[in-house]
């Protein structure tokens, strides 16, 4: 089951990341040549105009090719004369050699190809929040009041009370209660500016953390865990809050392992996804079909909110990585970088990925076993 289910989250993910792509490119007037779901051989196919859409043995990625995305066109299409497509106008029968055509993705404006490129993360972020509407409006979202401080900790000493809401840490905005726990994991140690509502009037405290016998540095605050329900606004607004601590999360998260704070160990890939998800299924359906269904959405948000930042990191053969050569065009008012050269740099980033991912993998097997 926990196979079944990780395919379909996969699958959700990926289809939502390139269907962005395949919009913004059929917006734009670029063709599509293949829209797929895997990676590796065909398994299933069927042209539709002009996009053919396939099915591939590998679950994990997909695909949305367009016409001269990688500098290379269909060899009857570039320069000289070409095949009529559909929606091409007379005139493109014939071309100067060299010269891409019109509906190709190199053709298109230096904006246009960079709305087409960042839509797969943007697509990935607008997919948690639709799904974090579900949780929020199911369930409510958990809300940033204490239900009691700590005997000996900073939060007492300052006077907080059970009922109070933080609002602010340092420069902070909190909105839900992980983001104070996300807030003081990632500052250990650090003097924080507390600023709180109770009774509708705003205090500010400064809370001198204190380590407790494992070692941790506290602040002395115990949330709930109880969630609040909303209106329809706070639902929307809350959904929104959602996604930003997702997206929050794996920022800080990187930062910590490019800091050396995260070790090697802790890195999870497609195998060690698997058996999460098999593990919350195990331990959610006791509870009964419902809470299978909000936990199943919830992992769904964290990775696709995950994917969506990855994917715009400056890193070659990533959305982010050809972001970085658009912008440049833009800075260089329109002068392109070789296509070779950028091709050179992809295909090299490509080859370091798939090494990671062969290392990660290699990892999720060893934490497992």
């Amino acid at each position: 089951m926990s196979i079944i289910l990780a395919l379909l989250i996969f699958s959700l993910i990926v289809i939502f990341h390139e269907l962005g792509h395949f919009l913004l490119a059929k917006r734009g007037g670029i063709r599509v040549n293949e829209f797929s779901l895997g990676m590796g051989p065909t398994l299933l196919s069927r042209q539709i105009g002009e996009t053919r859409y396939c099915l591939k043995l590998l679950p994990f990625g997909g695909s949305c090719m367009m016409e001269g995305e990688d500098g290379e066109y269909e060899s009857s299409e570039y320069g000289g004369e070409i095949s009529p497509q559909p929606g091409i106008a007379a005139g493109e029968a014939f071309r100067a050699p060299g010269e891409p055509p019109s509906y190709s993705f190199a053709a298109k404006s230096v904006w246009t190809r960079i709305s087409v490129v960042a839509a797969g993360p943007i697509f990935n972020f607008i997919l948690a929040f639709f799904l974090s509407l579900f949780i929020i409006g199911s369930i409510g979202y958990d809300a940033p009041i204490l239900v009691d401080v700590m005997e000996g900790y900073a939060a007492e000493e300052a006077g907080m009370q059970p009922g109070d809401r933080i609002v602010r840490m340092n420069d902070t905005n909190i909105h839900v209660y992980r983001e104070i726990s996300l807030y003081v994991q990632m500052h250990q140690g650090e003097t924080t500016t507390v600023t709180y509502e109770r009774d509708g009037e705003q205090h500010t405290a400064v809370l001198e953390p204190k380590q407790n016998e494992e070692g941790t540095w506290l602040l002395g605050f115990l949330g709930s865990g109880v969630r609040t329900k909303g209106n329809v606004f706070q639902t929307i607004s809350y959904s929104a809050y959602e996604v930003k601590y997702w997206i929050s999360t794996t920022i800080k998260s990187l930062g910590m392992l490019i800091g050396g704070q995260v070790g090697a160990d802790d890195i999870s890939g497609p195998v060690g996804i698997v058996n999460a998800i098999g593990e919350t299924y195990e331990t959610s359906r006791q509870d009964g079909a419902f809470y299978v269904w909000l936990n199943m959405l919830n992992i769904s948000i964290l990775l696709s909110a995950n994917l969506g930042v990855m994917n715009l990191l400056p890193l070659p053969a990533l959305d982010g990585g050809r972001l970085v050569f658009l912008f440049l065009e833009v800075v260089r008012r329109g002068k392109k970088v070789a296509p070779e050269k950028e091709g050179m740099v992809h295909f090299v980033g490509l080859m370091l990925l798939m090494a990671l991912m062969v290392f990660v993998m290699f990892n999720d097997f060893r934490n497992i076993l």
